[in-house]
């Protein structure tokens, strides 16, 4: 025999009149205990209410814009199974009125002009990385934004007062899906990564302070490097190269060319090995796109040049077709128009592979980020003097530190050091770039 139950608004603590924000089920429906029937919202929270008992939905009471309190009455409810209606309703209001209280979610954000935070309801935790605190969404969206891995953080409501509907988080899915990538957003708007608010301190309460504005320039590329090193699984490979003959050869070629202006730096030979290198090792001379892997057959090199802006990358085209003297005078030219922020778009685009050089500065080995979408970049650092021993006895040797990063994605390993050690080889031995 069928039994008839009549299921009300449980216990809800101290408000009254709650706006009824969302009905979740319509007459015909089955539903078991716990199900959610509708979504109330007060001023501070939003909460849904569960079913007490398990049936088929015989009449709605309520709908969308309805104010409701403790006691209101929801719905009846057809239940399959006798027994007294009154002591099943009691049990389960009394069982369902705490989880009510602790499923209460989406907090409103005070008033500026608020004295103090208004109070509210507990916030649920579900145990995943997003911080759904902030969204305007009942534990249902919210259950379904987790199943899908949306955050609800990146979507805009098109509900009651911008609330989050199902409909909305289907939407965005379809979005994402359609530019390509995956529905999960994060707060840092990047690569699956949720990052923790950045602190604010008020610096003055330490001491006098004055403000700076970055420039375009440090806007740009900054935005740039905290994209690449937030994406790319950077590990770098750190070693030592002999450039004591190099260092020669370069004196030489810098005598030799003293009348032509050009200026041969160590910069311009490596350049010319790397470019040898990438020959060898043409997972070095690529991009990654997607799952593929973009092999190319061209070798157009980047080097870091310093302004009083900041740091920009001009490309040396074709470098595997020019002799190192040829890609010094280039790179002459190009630091000259960066210095002087003449360079094009054209002079900075196309790059394969990048070097940073410090040896002008100062200092040894460092973790150069990977300039996208590029797979590697080779950091050197200042030459020094250092005892070598030759077998019977110590002499100076001048040495060039290396810093070679790459993408664990493309690049293993292995490869990475056998790579560093043929570059290593050629500038130890430069005659080896004709081999």
């Amino acid at each position: 025999m069928s039994n008839f139950f009549e299921i009300a608004v449980p216990n809800i603590g101290d408000y009254k009149q709650v706006s009824v924000i969302e009905v979740l089920v319509k007459v015909g429906d089955s539903v078991v205990i716990n199900d959610s029937l509708i979504v109330l919202e007060t001023d501070k929270a939003a909460m849904e209410v569960p079913a007490s008992i398990s049936g088929k939905i015989k009449e709605l009471k309520v709908k969308v814009g309805d104010q409701v309190s403790e006691g209101s009455l929801i719905l009846v409810l057809e239940a399959g199974s006798s027994g007294d209606s009154k002591v099943v309703a009691q049990a389960a209001q009394e069982i369902v009125a705490p989880a009510l209280i602790e499923a209460a979610v989406s907090p409103v954000l005070s008033t500026p002009n608020a004295e103090a935070p208004a109070p509210r309801l507990p916030t649920a935790s579900y145990g995943d990385k997003h911080d759904y605190s902030q969204a305007h969404a009942s534990p249902s969206v919210r259950k379904f934004a987790r199943s899908l891995g949306v955050d609800l953080i990146q979507i805009k409501g098109t509900g009651p007062r911008d609330r989050i509907r199902k409909e909305d988080i289907e939407q965005y899915v379809k979005t994402k899906l359609a530019a390509g990538s995956t529905p999960a957003g994060t707060s840092s708007g990047i690569g699956g990564v949720d990052l923790l608010a950045w602190p604010k301190v008020d610096f003055e309460k330490f001491g006098p302070i004055e403000r700076s504005p970055l420039s375009r320039l440090k806007k740009i590329s900054g935005a740039n490097l905290h994209r690449n090193w937030v994406m790319i699984p950077h590990v770098t490979n750190n070693d030592e190269v002999d450039v004591t003959t190099l260092e020669e050869l370069r004196v030489q070629l810098n005598k030799e060319n003293e009348k032509s202006g050009v200026k041969v730096t160590m910069l311009a030979f490596m350049l010319k090995a790397v470019a040898v290198a990438l020959r060898k090792f043409p997972t070095f001379n690529a991009s990654l796109e997607g799952e593929q892997l973009v092999l190319k057959g061209y070798c157009h090199l980047g080097f870091a040049a310093d302004t009083p802006n900041g740091l920009v990358v001009p490309v040396v085209r074709d470098a595997d077709q020019k002799g190192v003297v040829q890609i010094a005078k280039e790179m002459g030219e190009l630091a000259a128009l960066a210095r002087e922020s003449k360079l094009k778009s054209e002079h900075m685009q196309g790059g394969c592979f990048t070097i940073s050089s410090l040896g002008g500065i100062g200092g040894t080995t460092f973790t150069p980020i990977i300039n996208a979408p590029e797979v590697a970049i080779l950091g050197a650092g200042r030459a020094y003097m250092k005892p070598h021993w030759n077998g019977k006895e110590f002499e100076p040797r001048l040495t060039m530190p290396l810093s070679l990063s790459w993408d664990h994605r493309v690049i293993d390993g292995a490869e990475a050091a056998r790579f560093l050690t043929f570059f290593g080889k050629l500038l130890s031995d430069f005659r080896r770039v004709a081999i």
